[in-house]
C-alpha cells in the first residue's frame, strides 16, 4: 500500500498554523442551535404566508373616507313639516363634536378604554382573549377595540374565524394611519346597531328615551353605551335587572378611569334605567294612505336598497317635499269615515279585523306587533282577545297593557249570522274597541269603503288623498289602486266633447226614448234615465247635464260621435288608453280611479291644460342637492316679504293643452248649474263658486261626487271592495255628495270668495234657462238659484244672434261667472285676464 503523507508533506503542516472556525461556525456546528435556527425560519415564513393569506383583498380603507352610512327617506308635507320616514333601520348621522363628551366617554369605558393611546389593537387584550378561548369550546371571545369595529362592520363581515379576527387587525392598523382617531369614533358611533331598529346612537336615544342625544342623563348616556354588546341581552322589558348590572358597571369604570367624579357616580346607580315604551316613530297619523303611494313612486323611481343605485328609498339618505296639507287631509278622513260609518250604522257586528292562532295569556303581544294593524279614529283601539271567562273578555294593545271586555259591551248583532257579538268572540280575534270608562266596548269596522282625493287645479298637486277607512288595516289604497265605474261623472267630458264639435250649452237635446241595433243576436239596446224617470222632450244641454239626464247624453255621444268622446276620456286622463268607441261610455261603463276623475277636473277648471297629479314636489339627496325633477328650478323671490318694484316672479310651467280653454270653461261654467239647480244642491248653501257632478252607477255600486273651488278639487266614492248593490236610497246626491259638503264646510271656511277665471275670448250672453234663447232688457239676478234668465257662456260667433231690431243693451262681455255691468270701472283683475291670469 502506498504512503498517503511524504515526509515533506508533514512537515510542511508542522509548520503552518491551524486556523481556527468562526463564532457563527461553531455556534451553528452545534445541533439545538440548527434546529432553533430552522423553527425561527418556518415561523417566519409561516408568518409571512399568514401576512399574505391574511392581507391579500383587504378592503381600500379609502372607502372609508368616502364612506356614507344608509340614511332613511325622509318625507316631509307641504308647509316642510316631518310626516314619514322610510327605514328599515333608523338612523341619524352626526359630527364628532356633535356628540356629548360624557357619552364618548361611557363607550370608552364600555369597549376600549385605552381607544386613544392604542394603534388600532389591544395586545394584552388579545392575549387574554387567547387563553380564554383556549380554556373554552364555545364561540370565540374576541378583545376587538374600536376600530376593529369599524372595521369588521364596515369592510370585513362578521364570520366568526381567527382568519377574520387577524384581517380586522392588520385593517385596524391601515384605519389609524388613514383616519384620526376622531374620525374613527364617529364612524363608529354612526353605524353601530343598538336593537329597536336604531342604528347609531342618536337614533336609540329616540328609540329608548324619545329624547335628544343632548337631553340623555349621565345615566342613559351608559346605558346607551352597553347596547353594542347585545341589544336583546340588556333589554328593558325582558333583562331589565342585567341592564341595571351591566349600567352600573360602565359607570364605575368611568369612575375608574377619573371620566366622572364620585358624586356623579353614586348619582347615575341610584336612578333607574328610565326608558319609554318600544313605539313607532312620531309622524303624521292621518297620512297613511298619501305616504304609501309616495313610496311607491319612489320606488319606481329610485329602486329599494343601494343595490340600485345611491339614491334608493330606504338607504339613500333622501329628502322628500310633497304636497301633503295635514289639515286637508284631517278633514277629508273624517268625512270619508263619518260617512261610512253612517252606512254602515245600524248593520251589525261585521266580524274581527283578523284572527290569529295559537294565542296565550303568556304569548300574545309580539304576534300582535307583527300585524301592525292599528286604529287612530275617535278613541277607537284595536285589541286582541287574550283570554275569555264567562261574562268578561281580555284584551291585549299593542303598548302591552290589558283591559276588559264586558259580555253587555258587545252586544250588537252578528252581520248576516244572528245572535249577539259576545258569543261569537274568540281567543285571538284582533277587534276595534273603543274605551267605555274602565273598559271597552266594541265597535265594528265598516264593510264598505270608498277614497277621497283633494287636488290643486292650478298645479296638479294632490293635497289630501284617503284610501279607505284606515291605512292600518290594510295597504290598498282605492285612491289609486282600485278601478271603479265612474257613473255620470264622466257626463262633463261627454259633454265637453260635443261644445268642442260645435255644440252649445243652449244646444237643444230631446230627452227621449233612444235605442241601438246592436246585430241579430242582440237586437236593439233602448237606454233609459236614472230610476226609470219618463223622458222630458227637448231641452238644452245645460238642463240635461244639470238633471244627469242619461237620454239626452247618450243621444249627444251619438251625434258627435263616439271616437271624438273616447278621445276626450282619453285626453283628459280618466282613461290611460283609448276606449272602445260604445256608447255605455258616455254614461260611465268604464273603469278609472278618484284620483284620475279629480284630475279630469282639475284640468278642467284649469283651462284645459293637461297635466299629472303629483304627491312629490320635489327630492333632494343628504346634501340637500335636488336631484327630481331633472329641470327643477327655485323660483326666484317666490318668497318675498314685499313687491320689489321687478316684475311678478311665474314658476315655469310647460303645460300643453289637453282641450280648448274655452270649451273647458263652458263645461266649468255648466256644473256650476249642478250645485244651484241640480242634483248636487246640498252644497248650494257653501255660498261660493263651486262646479261639480254627482254619480250613481247600476244597482247602484258606487256612489260619487266631483268638484271643488278655483282653488281645489275634490272628488270620492263610496262603493264595496267587490262591488254590490248599496241599496235604492243611496245616490251620489243624497250620500257622496253631502260627505264632501262635511269637508268643504271646514276646509272652505278661511278660503277668499274666488269666481271662475273665463279665458279670453268667452262670452257671458243673457238667455233664457228653460229655451236657451237670448233675452234682452232684463239682467240674471244671483239671488234666486232658479232664475229664468241666466248668464250662459259662449265661444265667439256660436252666442244666439238677435232675430228682430231693439233698443236693448249690447250683449255684454265677461270675464266671470258673476253679472258684469258694462258700467263698471275697470278691475286689475281684467288686466292679469287679458295676460292670461297667474297660474
Amino acid at each position: 500500500m502506498p504512503e498517503t503523507d511524504t515526509p515533506d508533506l508533514r512537515l510542511r503542516l508542522q509548520r503552518e498554523p491551524r486556523s481556527e472556525p468562526g463564532r457563527f461556525a461553531r455556534a451553528w456546528q452545534r445541533r439545538w442551535v440548527r434546529i432553533v435556527a430552522y423553527l425561527a425560519a418556518i415561523g417566519l415564513g409561516g408568518i409571512l404566508i399568514l401576512w399574505i393569506l391574511v392581507s391579500r383583498d383587504l378592503p381600500s380603507v379609502d372607502k372609508l373616507r368616502a364612506y356614507e352610512p344608509p340614511l332613511p327617506t325622509n318625507v316631509r308635507g307641504g308647509d316642510g313639516t316631518p310626516i314619514h320616514s322610510y327605514a328599515r333601520l333608523r338612523r341619524v348621522e352626526l359630527s364628532y363634536p356633535e356628540y356629548p363628551p360624557l357619552l364618548v366617554k361611557a363607550f370608552l369605558a364600555a369597549e376600549d378604554r385605552t381607544f386613544f393611546e392604542h394603534h388600532g389593537v389591544d395586545y394584552p387584550g388579545i392575549a387574554s382573549a387567547i387563553l380564554i378561548n383556549l380554556k373554552s369550546d364555545k364561540r370565540p371571545v374576541g378583545a376587538s377595540t374600536i376600530t376593529q369595529q369599524v372595521a369588521k362592520n364596515l369592510l370585513v363581515g362578521n364570520q366568526v374565524s381567527y382568519i377574520r379576527k387577524a384581517r380586522e387587525a392588520v385593517l385596524a392598523y391601515k384605519i389609524e394611519d388613514a383616519l384620526t382617531k376622531q374620525q374613527i369614533l364617529e364612524l363608529y358611533l354612526n353605524q353601530i346597531e343598538l336593537g329597536r331598529n336604531a342604528a347609531g346612537v342618536e337614533a336609540a336615544s329616540h328609540a329608548y328615551f324619545d329624547k335628544e342625544l343632548d337631553e340623555l342623563s349621565l345615566a342613559q348616556l351608559a346605558y346607551i353605551a352597553i347596547l353594542p354588546k347585545g341589544p336583546s341581552n340588556y333589554s328593558p322589558e325582558r333583562n331589565y335587572d342585567r341592564a341595571i348590572k351591566r349600567r352600573n358597571f360602565v359607570l364605575s369604570e368611568m369612575l375608574r378611569n377619573d371620566f366622572i367624579t364620585q358624586a356623579q357616580y353614586q348619582g347615575a346607580i341610584t336612578q333607574p334605567l328610565g326608558t319609554v315604551a318600544r313605539r313607532a316613530p312620531k309622524m303624521e297619523r292621518n297620512a297613511g294612505y298619501f305616504v304609501e303611494e309616495v313610496r311607491r313612486q319612489l320606488l319606481d323611481r329610485f329602486g329599494e336598497t343601494d343595490k340600485a343605485g345611491p339614491y334608493s328609498v330606504y338607504s339613500g339618505g333622501l329628502w322628500v317635499r310633497t304636497s301633503f296639507d295635514p289639515r286637508l287631509q284631517g278633514y277629508a278622513q273624517d268625512a270619508l269615515r263619518e260617512g261610512l260609518l253612517r252606512y254602515d250604522g245600524g248593520r251589525g257586528w261585521s266580524g274581527p279585523i283578523r284572527h290569529l292562532d295559537d294565542i296565550t295569556p303568556d304569548r300574545w303581544l309580539q304576534p300582535l306587533l307583527d300585524t301592525n294593524i292599528g286604529l287612530d279614529y275617535s278613541n277607537w283601539r284595536a285589541g286582541i282577545v287574550i283570554a275569555k271567562d264567562g261574562d268578561t273578555a281580555t284584551l291585549g294593545f299593542a303598548d302591552g297593557t290589558t283591559g276588559p271586555l264586558p259580555r253587555y259591551a258587545a252586544q250588537m248583532p252578528v252581520r248576516g249570522v244572528g245572535g249577539t257579538a259576545f258569543p261569537a268572540l274568540k281567543v285571538g280575534d284582533i277587534l276595534a274597541v273603543a274605551e267605555n270608562g274602565n273598559s271597552y266596548a266594541l265597535r265594528s269596522i265598516p264593510r264598505v269603503s270608498g277614497a277621497f282625493v283633494v287636488e290643486e287645479p292650478s298645479t296638479g298637486r294632490v293635497l289630501a288623498m284617503q284610501g279607505g277607512f284606515d291605512s292600518r288595516l290594510g295597504s290598498f289604497n282605492r285612491a289609486t289602486q282600485a278601478m271603479r265605474q265612474p257613473g255620470s261623472t264622466i257626463k262633463p267630458i261627454v259633454y265637453s266633447a260635443a261644445l268642442g264639435t260645435g255644440m252649445t250649452p243652449a244646444s237643444i237635446v230631446v230627452d227621449g226614448p233612444f235605442c241601438v241595433y246592436q246585430g241579430a243576436r242582440l237586437g236593439n239596446k233602448c237606454f233609459r234615465n236614472f230610476g226609470n224617470m219618463r223622458a222630458a222632450g227637448p231641452h238644452t244641454m245645460r238642463w240635461g247635464i244639470e238633471q244627469s239626464r242619461n237620454l239626452m247624453t247618450v243621444r249627444t255621444a251619438a251625434t258627435v260621435g263616439m271616437p271624438n268622446v273616447v278621445d276626450y276620456i282619453q285626453r283628459l286622463g280618466v282613461s290611460s288608453t283609448k276606449l272602445p268607441p260604445y256608447l255605455s261610455y258616455a254614461l260611465g261603463a268604464g273603469e278609472t280611479t278618484v284620483s284620475r276623475m279629480v284630475n279630469a277636473y282639475a284640468m278642467l277648471v284649469n283651462h284645459g291644460r293637461q297635466m299629472s297629479p303629483t304627491l312629490i314636489d320635489y327630492v333632494q339627496d343628504r346634501r340637500g342637492k335636488v336631484i327630481w325633477p331633472a329641470n327643477w328650478r327655485a323660483c326666484d323671490r317666490c318668497n318675498a316679504r314685499d313687491w320689489d318694484g321687478q316684475a311678478m316672479p311665474r314658476p315655469t310651467q310647460r303645460w300643453r293643452q289637453a282641450i280648448d280653454a274655452m270649451t273647458a270653461y263652458q263645461m266649468v261654467h255648466i256644473t256650476e248649474g249642478v250645485i244651484q239647480r241640480g242634483t248636487a244642491t246640498v252644497l248650494r248653501d257653501l255660498g261660493r263658486p263651486i262646479m261639480g257632478k254627482t254619480g250613481t252607477t247600476t244597482g247602484p255600486t258606487d256612489v260619487w261626487f266631483v268638484g271643488g273651488t278655483p282653488q281645489m278639487v275634490g272628488g270620492l266614492y263610496i262603493g264595496f271592495d267587490s262591488p254590490r248593490n248599496l241599496g235604492g236610497a243611496v245616490q251620489g246626491g243624497t250620500f257622496a255628495a253631502p260627505i264632501f259638503k262635511s269637508f268643504a264646510v271646514k276646509a272652505f271656511k278661511d278660503l277668499p270668495v274666488l269666481p271662475f277665471r273665463a279665458p279670453p275670448g268667452i262670452r257671458m250672453v243673457r238667455i233664457d234657462r228653460a229655451s236657451g234663447r237670448p233675452v234682452f232688457g232684463t239682467f240674471p239676478t244671483d239671488s234666486d238659484p232658479k232664475a229664468g234668465v241666466i248668464w250662459e257662456a259662449f265661444k265667439p260667433a256660436s252666442e244666439p244672434r238677435r232675430t228682430r231690431r231693439g233698443t236693448e243693451d249690447a250683449l255684454p262681455k265677461a270675464t266671470a261667472t258673476s253679472a258684469a255691468r258694462p258700467t263698471e270701472r275697470p278691475r286689475d283683475s281684467d288686466f292679469l285676464q287679458r295676460e292670461g291670469g297667474i297660474y
